[in-house]
């Protein structure tokens, strides 16, 4: 009979030879299949990111998936449309011809000239007043290309297909008054006189001196520090910072009244009327209109401002710039700073007023007596 052999195995023994069983069995990715996964991740992720930074497409008035077109509109000679609106009394029989310059997030029923100049000065006068949505507000197209010095022709280009003559009055509010600085550089022989309207101002223009620009431009919120230095140096990121929602964006873009002065917040009662009109400013696309303005407004520009000359130096014609000192969203230290750069400016610094200043009650009214007659 044959005998068996007993073994006996250790404890330890047979705890070694379950872990090395495990290890043995545990699956392992091969060091190439590894690669491709990563590979593969890095590339779906920088195709998420790149989505994620491309904007729609705009949605332009008159196209079969646009909003309809209702306003009156000219042809520019680059085939794009831009819509207007006239106040006041007829043109043909106006001795004072202005072209008005709406804001960020506004559009061509904003202008407030026109909208609060009180009758009797507009029947004495003689003022004609046209309003135009800049390009991606409203309905007029957007302008893709659109650079500092295509507004100032394209407000040139308005100006003669509505036959405003040689020369005619600009004024602007905001974004729009940062507008006739191109206006002032570009067109200035189309220029009768100016009134800049709490302009935005651009931190990075050159000859503002370093530590002026910084200490202002730290006033500001830090959601709106962000969003401007985003359009200045990465406007490719633009569109993607002002629609993500991990940190906040643009507080002006958000309508926060964060920003607004205690005349501010008293002056929004004159806004209820907004509402009739509010969904067509943005109709089009956020991109070609809000985030166009600031990848324009705050970008690298081809001039400075600083380094205008007169464009009245026989005082034909005279420049005005208004500012509030409690003006919450254009710090006004760096106006200061231009209109002692630039003494030919008319600079009227009012005590007490916000960004919204030109709508108190009889500002309208002030702002064309100087500008046309120069009654102060």
């Amino acid at each position: 009979m044959a005998g068996g052999v007993n073994r006996k195995i250790s404890a330890a023994s047979a705890r070694a030879h379950t872990r090395k069983a495990k290890q043995n069995s545990s699956f392992k990715l091969p060091s190439g299949m590894l690669k491709k996964t990563l590979l593969l991740f890095f590339v779906g992720f920088l195709a998420w990111a790149y989505k994620a930074t491309q904007p729609p497409p705009p949605k332009i008035c008159g196209s079969p998936d646009g909003p309809a077109v209702t306003a009156a509109r000219i042809k520019l000679s680059d085939g794009r449309h831009l819509a207007y609106k006239e106040h006041g009394v007829p043109k043909e029989k106006a001795n004072y011809k202005i072209v008005y310059v709406h804001g960020f997030d506004s559009c061509r029923h904003d202008a407030v000239i026109a909208k609060t100049l009180s009758p009797e000065i507009v029947e004495e006068l003689g003022i004609y007043v046209v309003s135009f949505d800049r390009p991606g507000y409203g309905e007029s197209d957007p302008n893709p290309k659109r650079t500092v010095k295509s507004m100032a022709l394209d407000i040139e280009e308005l100006a003669d297909q509505l036959g405003l003559g040689s020369k005619f009055y600009v004024i602007g509010f905001s974004m729009g008054g940062q507008v006739l600085w191109s206006c002032l550089k570009y067109i200035p022989h189309r220029v009768a006189g100016a009134g800049l309207l709490a302009p935005v101002v651009n931190y990075w223009w050159p000859g503002f001196p370093g530590n002026l620009s910084g200490e202002v431009y730290n006033q500001q919120l830090w959601q709106d520090q962000w969003a401007v230095r985003v359009a200045h140096y990465t406007p490719w990121l633009t569109y993607w910072w002002n629609t993500q929602k991990w940190f906040p964006s643009s507080s002006v873009a958000a309508h926060s009244t964060d920003i607004l002065s205690p005349q501010d917040k008293e002056l929004m009662v004159k806004f209820s009327g907004r509402e009739n009109y509010m969904a067509q400013v943005r109709q089009q696309g956020e991109f070609e209109s809000l985030h166009r303005d600031m990848i324009v407004g705050f970008g690298a520009w081809e001039f400075s401002p600083l380094d205008l000359e007169n464009p009245f130096p026989n005082n034909e014609g005279s420049v005005h710039l208004w500012h509030g000192d409690e003006d919450w969203i254009v710090p006004v230290m760096l106006q200061r700073y231009i209109a002692q750069q630039l003494p030919w400016i008319h600079y009227h610094e009012l005590p007490g007023a916000g960004h919204l200043f030109p709508h108190a009650d009889g500002m309208s009214d002030t702002i064309i007596k100087a500008i046309l007659t120069g009654e102060k």
